[in-house]
């Protein structure tokens, strides 16, 4: 089964008290961080990365509760919120001797990505969205019959208890469901992937239902304050996404440049799961947003 990146280094770093990462390090150069998204782990990097470490330094974890890294039993708020996360990730990259790094991050990965942006300003140099709003807005485009594409973001947002249960029960069913309905293609996922994705997920619900709570709750606390101060990302930003402005009634480029002064904002079509089904598209995009 195909669980690691080829030519990469794994380790496990400690980020956090009781909290560790599991990360693959490959390549040499100005160094990058990649963060995977939902119901992935950092294996949905693999072409991107082995691509990016001709020239960099390429950082790959899972995030704190999920794939192989450590899943922390959410004993309130900020254990899964994107400022926890975030930090995880600049301990991470700190440990492994990077002090600033770019960062790029897809889907939930993205969230971590904009929240370290805001919190640590002068240790991410450069930042990439993949196919997400920020939490804020995400919420503001999920309404009436149009927000039923989005039913797991209500359904996770729900109490501890209900929705872990009822998930753990048709876990393979739960996440498979997203690995096929968000794909542009079903080749860009292998069998193989596709298993080491439902294994870690099934072996995960509580910490990732954690996370998307966090979304629904903190995480919206903390970016309204941030709304509320004035502040915005102060790095060069590039942000790639599907058109689902145009499904929900929004204009994605004008709530970027809200958060995002020097911004490159595209619309593709290469489905959701972008970085394994554009590979060579994506990689050229992280290059570029590394020389501006």
């Amino acid at each position: 089964m195909t669980t690691t990146i080829s030519g990469f280094d794994y380790q496990r770093v400690p980020v956090a008290d009781g909290v560790s990462l599991n990360v693959a390090v490959g390549g040499s150069g100005s160094p990058i961080v990649l963060l995977h998204g939902f119901p992935q782990t950092h294996l949905m990097w693999r072409h991107v990365a082995a691509d990016l470490a001709a020239d960099h330094t390429v950082i790959v974890p899972d995030l704190r509760g999920y794939g192989a890294s450590d899943k922390p039993a959410e004993d309130g708020p900020d254990t899964y919120s994107k400022r926890t996360m975030a930090a995880d990730i600049v301990a991470l990259a700190r440990a492994l001797g990077h002090e600033r790094f770019a960062l790029a991050g897809h889907d939930r990965g993205a969230l971590v990505a904009f929240r370290a942006g805001l919190d640590h300003p002068d240790t991410i140099t450069h930042l990439a969205s993949l196919d997400v709003l920020p939490t804020l807005e995400m919420w503001d485009a999920m309404h009436g019959v149009s927000a039923a594409v989005g039913f797991h973001l209500f359904l996770m947002a729900q109490p501890p208890g209900l929705p872990e249960q009822m998930i753990a029960a048709t876990a393979d069913a739960f996440f498979g469901h997203f690995l096929d309905v968000w794909g542009a293609d079903p080749e860009a996922i292998p069998a193989d992937v596709r298993a080491a994705y439902l294994d870690a997920c099934r072996a995960a619900v509580p910490s990732i239902v954690a996370d998307y709570r966090a979304s629904a709750g903190i995480d919206i606390e903390h970016d309204q304050a941030d709304r509320d101060a004035g502040n915005q990302l102060r790095m060069p930003v590039t942000v790639l996404q599907q058109d689902w402005g145009a499904a929900l009634g929004f204009d994605a480029r004008a709530l970027w440049s809200a958060w995002a002064p020097d911004l490159v904002h595209g619309t593709v079509d290469y489905g959701h799961f972008m970085a394994e089904q554009a590979p060579a598209e994506i990689a050229k995009t992280l290059r570029e947003l590394m020389d501006r």
